[in-house]
């Protein structure tokens, strides 16, 4: 990952919290319980949320350093205990069945093997876990999933890996995952994706 990125990625990211994510990462957090497993925590934009939620504590994995860096302050003042960890989705350093809710933000299209990342996801997942993902998708359009193609080697390469026109809906269901709920939102380019880990015991 280039230096700017991590560097810049609050403030980037500033107007798209203004504007509603900061509604849509506190709703999808409140349904986190347990022991949590955030995978891409990122520079932590979601850990103030864990505020007045039935978590005991969060494992948040980030692969970036800087970003995680960024993170430890706000891990620092969350009232829920956080724990940051340099660890790749792919390659997840938990045994089998560890967390009741597995937490993913806007970050499954920047995983690079995200049926990886997912088979992960399940192996650390209790039976019956819950997973909260808030996703950009490929759209349903004719005209505008063409702009996603185009657009995409560009913005992969400015935004460090992020895939616009990923299916991460569709990938999530080829994984073997039972979606319970989905949640549109900005002309369905951004989805609330509820899941259930039903796996044999």
């Amino acid at each position: 990952m280039s230096k700017w990125f991590p560097k810049f990625y609050d403030t980037l990211m500033e107007p798209l919290e203004r504007r509603g994510f900061r509604d849509i990462r506190k709703e999808l957090i409140h349904k986190a319980t347990g022991i949590v497993l955030e995978i891409g925590s990122g520079t932590g934009f979601n850990f103030p949320y864990y505020e007045d939620t039935q978590v005991i504590k969060v494992f948040a994995v980030e692969p970036e350093p800087l970003m995680r860096e960024q993170s430890l302050a706000r891990a620092a003042r969350a009232t829920v205990p956080i724990e940051v960890i340099l660890a790749r989705g792919e390659e997840l350093p938990f045994p089998d069945n560890s967390f009741d809710t597995i937490v993913g933000t806007l970050v499954l299209c920047t995983i690079p093997d995200p049926f990886k990342a997912l088979e992960e996801i399940r192996r650390v997942c209790k039976p019956d876990g819950q997973i909260l993902f808030f996703e950009h998708v490929r759209l349903n359009h004719p005209v505008l999933s063409r702009l996603q193609d185009w657009l995409t080697p560009l913005w992969k390469h400015l935004c460090d890996g992020c895939h616009l026109n990923r299916n991460t809906l569709q990938i999530i269901k080829k994984a073997g995952f039972e979606v319970v709920r989905i949640k549109r939102y900005y002309k369905d380019i951004f989805l609330v994706i509820e899941v259930q880990n039903k796996k044999l015991q």
